[in-house]
């Protein structure tokens, strides 16, 4: 009789594995692309003829509550805008990239966040967690708008009994 216990959980585990791959789950709170970005960076090279600005060393973006990290960071601004004043529209992280948005984390190796659409795409060793569960795989995609993720490729699912599980709200 306590094997029955034990062999619940696993199926729950099992099913919840299988949903996980292309299942959105959320992520994080609505996000405001509105609000002022902050990027600190060991290095700085500009090129204002082709619209972007390389950030490397220690790289911290901040906009609101989204948080991102990186070793190094190619921000990409609208056409003619490139500068202190320019206006952001694509930006590229790669090595070590973390991305956080209220209590939901993200790391992978490489991140492209579209600013005007709120859309993040995270490759490489992708681990999502949210409190004490946490889950895998190749790519990530997020809508910071909509508040959502979808992890695609080989999904692994790793959740806490009793907290809320991923897919099914907080």
């Amino acid at each position: 009789m306590r094997l029955l216990p034990l062999a619940a959980t696993l199926i729950a585990a099992t099913a919840l594995q299988a949903a996980a791959q292309g299942t959105t789950v959320p992520f994080g709170r609505s996000h405001d692309a509105t609000q002022p970005v902050e990027i600190t960076s060991d290095a700085l090279q500009l090129d204002q003829a082709g619209g972007t600005a390389l950030f490397t060393g220690t790289v911290k973006v901040g906009q609101g509550e989204l948080r991102l990290a990186a070793d190094r960071l190619k921000v990409f601004y609208v056409a003619g805008t490139a500068g202190a004043q320019g206006t952001v529209e694509r930006m590229e992280a790669e090595g070590n990239v973390t991305l956080a948005n209220g209590s939901e984390a993200a790391s992978g190796d490489r991140a492209v966040y579209e600013v005007a659409t709120g859309l993040v795409d995270m490759s490489g060793d992708v681990l999502l967690t949210q409190g004490p569960n946490a889950l895998s795989s190749q790519t990530l995609h997020i809508d910071l708008n909509g508040g959502t993720a979808q992890l695609e490729g080989r999904v692994r699912t790793i959740f806490t009994p009793g907290s809320t599980s991923p897919g099914n709200g907080r």
